[in-house]
């Protein structure tokens, strides 16, 4: 197992086989005589933050009491590194032992023509009957048949119909409403 120490004293533990990721700045080391002379250009101070930050962590060891100052060098690598062993390195993510069920394709209902056909009880299947009549549908009447605003009409005509590949015709005569029907 390898070790990196962060600028901020944040040690991260590595399997040996592992390339430690670039990103923030990291000294190396996988022993405690490497620690030791990682641990040598340190202050003081650093070595008793480092073994304050594990007090009561869980994992390394609740058991761990925090400390003022080491009596010297040598014991607080000794310390730091013995408490280090119990980390373990970040668990990779695995891919699935098993591929996930693959969805079946949806298939759109096609008619003779090649044009997706809706179901016979549908709302749209309802607005297609309507406009395929001779003189179409009025835009009140689809209203009232479906209880939909003009909006609604308007945006289905325009949306979901031309998605469909029908060509929907809309006139409207002086004075009176506005019609809709499928272009033949």
């Amino acid at each position: 197992m390898k070790f990196a120490i962060a600028t901020d004293n944040t040690i991260t533990a590595w399997d040996a086989a592992e390339q430690i990721p670039e990103g923030q700045e990291t000294q190396q080391f996988a022993s405690e005589k490497q620690l030791a002379s990682l641990a040598a250009g340190w202050p003081n101070a650093r070595l008793v933050e480092i073994w304050n930050s594990f007090a009561g962590v869980a994992g390394i060891g609740s058991d761990l009491k925090p400390v003022k100052k080491f009596t010297d060098r040598k014991s607080a690598v000794a310390r730091i590194w013995r408490a280090i062993q119990a980390l373990k390195p970040p668990v990779a993510p695995t891919a699935a032992d098993v591929a996930p069920k693959s969805r079946k394709p949806r298939k759109a209902a096609t008619s003779d023509a090649g044009t997706p056909t809706p179901r016979d009880d549908s709302k749209k299947a309802i607005v297609i009957a309507m406009l395929k009549r001779p003189e179409g549908a009025t835009l009140p009447e689809i209203m009232t048949k479906m209880a939909w605003q003009a909006h609604t009409v308007r945006g289905f005509m325009a949306g979901t119909l031309k998605k469909a590949g029908l060509i929907v015709e809309s006139s409207k005569p002086e004075g009176g409403d506005r019609t809709y029907r499928l272009a033949s």
